[in-house]
């Protein structure tokens, strides 16, 4: 049974407020409340100035409600950060102080802690992130190295979506020239050169959201969203000529973000000059989710997000909890030699296989489908949706030759080929064993040496291999391009 551990972050931001609290499996957090104020505590804010009045007490009248709601819902753990405009601030801590009164153990984040947590959210989502992680803010953009799992070097840096709407204003070139000089002494940015640039932030989601819209991409999911760094160049001005007005109607994209994409996006085409990405990256994890990460031990961190966070998902929904696993190892013996970036793919269509049982049989392979193209899940990208939805198509019933035609879309042809052959060997696995990790065990799958495919069956089990079986046994020998056998 799944432990219900509930951490709560109220995020005081430069730009907006959020009370956000995760449950689910601790490597793979999922949101279970999560709302905003947009106070704009960083208008007008510089160093030694104080906070905006009406700002102020904007945020303070959120902060209330939030004390009152963290009370109540009386979550295990509780973090309360405030980052670039309370920590410009004069008056920041005298603010923090009234925070605390409400019942907020606030505290102030430097830059550099901001940038790090930031860092941290990227790897969080995806293990395998290595390059620039680039979190813009209201009032700040963070900046740091990620590789191999750890941060590395970072900055924060005074180009949040509000000063740099400011800077603009200064004229034609003025961001360009600003930032290319801010980023100068920081030579530590050439090894990132050439890799990955993954985006942090409201602003650069709602940017992804245009973009999608504009590509017409069919899979309205963010995380792990990739696209070309040139695309930064186009969609400055698909933005700017669009106006605030018609980005409010795009899918996904708010009026009170829409107003400040001009200004994210310039911000953006200007950075991907400076740092020449390879992809630039949508990462749906950032300060808070960091924040969670840096807190588990390292064996926890070891742990593949999607697997955990799939496994937490459908865990009371599975007949026999051991049959994903059991499922698994059965069918290494058609895959023996899978990468195991494959493999993990493969795990997580044997856990959702496994709770077959608990759709409507008319919807069993939509649900199935569905779940993997738009569960929430990270540590995936939209291939490998693509990948698990067509595995549970085949392997829970649907048509091998009609699958959805969006997966076209989202993998390759040699992807969509592998994921293929998946489905057959759950197809098989359902006929052989009933959903039975003994039957499995005991009526095991291998590749042989003259380009076979055996299904050994014990003298035990020979009542189990009906002809529905042989036929689902040749269709993944086919897929394979193997000869099928039955071996006694």
């Amino acid at each position: 049974m799944n432990t219900l551990v509930r951490h709560a972050i109220v995020d005081i931001g430069s730009n907006s407020i959020r009370l956000v609290v995760y449950g689910g499996a601790p490597r793979a957090p999922a949101t279970l409340f999560n709302e905003k104020i947009m106070a704009g505590l960083g208008r007008g804010v510089a160093p030694g100035k104080s906070l905006d009045a009406q700002a102020r007490a904007m945020a303070l009248r959120g902060l209330a409600r939030f004390g009152a709601l963290v009370r109540l819902m009386a979550p295990d753990t509780l973090r309360v950060v405030a980052t670039a405009a309370v920590r410009t601030a004069a008056d920041g801590p005298a603010f923090i102080e009234e925070v605390r009164a409400l019942g907020l153990p606030a505290e102030i984040l430097s830059g550099e802690d901001e940038a790090v947590a930031s860092g941290y959210g990227a790897i969080a989502a995806n293990t395998a992130a290595r390059g620039l992680v680039a979190d813009m803010g209201g009032g700040s953009l963070e900046l740091a190295r990620v590789a191999d799992g750890e941060v590395h070097q970072r900055v924060s840096l005074p180009f949040g979506v509000i000063p740099v709407g400011l800077i603009r204003a200064g004229g034609t070139g003025q961001l360009r020239r600003a930032l290319r000089k801010a980023l100068r002494p920081l030579t530590w940015l050439a090894e990132a050169s050439g890799q990955n640039l993954y985006l942090v932030g409201g602003g650069w989601r709602a940017l992804a959201r245009v973009h999608m819209h504009r590509t017409g991409w069919p899979l309205p999911v963010l995380g792990g969203y990739q696209f070309a760094p040139d695309d930064t160049r186009w969609l400055k001005s698909e933005v700017r000529e669009a106006g605030a007005q018609r980005l409010a109607t795009v899918p996904g994209v708010s009026a009170a973000r829409s107003v400040q994409l001009d200004d994210a996006a310039a911000l953006l085409a200007a950075l991907v000059r400076e740092v020449l990405p390879e992809r630039v990256e949508i990462s749906t994890f950032g300060l808070r989710e960091g924040l969670l990460y840096e807190a588990l031990d390292p064996a926890t961190r070891a742990l593949d997000p999607l697997i955990e966070g799939v496994r937490h998902t459908v865990g009371g929904q599975l007949q026999v909890s051991t049959y994903p696993e059991a499922l698994l190892r059965w069918s290494d013996g058609a895959f023996p030699d899978e990468p195991a970036a494959l493999r993990r793919l493969r795990h997580a269509a044997c856990l959702i296989a496994g709770t077959d049982w608990a759709s409507n049989p008319d919807f069993r392979v939509i649900e199935g489908e569905d779940m993997a193209l738009h569960g929430n899940w990270i540590g995936i990208d939209a291939a490998g949706r693509a990948m698990i939805a067509l595995a549970l198509h085949v392997g829970l019933g649907g048509n091998p030759e009609a699958p959805p035609p969006i997966l076209a879309q989202l993998a390759s042809v040699p992807e969509l080929r592998t994921a293929r052959a998946w489905g057959f060997a759950l197809r098989l696995a359902r006929r052989v064993g009933g959903g039975s990790p003994q039957a499995l065990a005991e009526v095991p799958i291998t590749l042989i040496a003259d380009d076979g495919l055996a299904l050994q069956v014990p003298r035990a089990d020979a009542a189990l291999i009906d002809a529905i079986c042989e036929r689902r046994l040749g269709r993944l020998a086919l897929a394979l391009e193997r000869q099928a056998r039955i071996v006694s």
